[in-house]
């Protein structure tokens, strides 16, 4: 359970790693878009644990692969915007977030299950969901 300091320090960090992708490191990782979804911090904030979700690349762990190398540089450009805050700049470690790809996968599968035929109530409601994404 964090505690509510956690949970401030985390947000921030969420916010700052994020503006560093769009404004420092735009052009670094390709085309994709890079997009930080959650911050976990430890119990002492010198470690935050975040996930990235990434779009639009051709292969996602090569996208994380090189957003690891630059991990000394993201850590430099973080401390010198949260530094007069933090008394620790935190460690980080990057992790894909696979949410989104799980919850469409999911959809899928309910669409599926709709198309093999089931009762004319679900059909319609997937029918109109169909309908809404194209």
């Amino acid at each position: 359970m964090a505690t509510l300091r956690q949970n401030k320090v985390s947000s921030l960090i969420q916010k700052e790693v994020a503006d560093i992708f769009q404004k420092e490191m735009k052009n670094l990782f390709g085309s994709g878009l890079i997009t930080v979804t959650h911050v976990f911090m430890s119990p002492d904030l010198s470690f935050a644990k975040t996930y990235l979700s990434i779009f639009g690349a051709k292969d996602k762990e090569e996208t994380l692969s090189s957003v690891r190398k630059q991990v000394k540089e993201i850590r430099r450009y973080l401390g010198s915007r949260v530094g007069k805050q933090l008394r620790i700049v935190p460690e980080i470690a990057f992790f894909i977030d696979d949410s989104a790809d799980y919850a469409d996968k999911i959809d899928r599968l309910f669409i599926k299950i709709a198309d093999a035929g089931s009762s004319p109530e679900i059909d319609e409601v997937y029918t109109k969901k169909k309908k809404t994404k194209k």
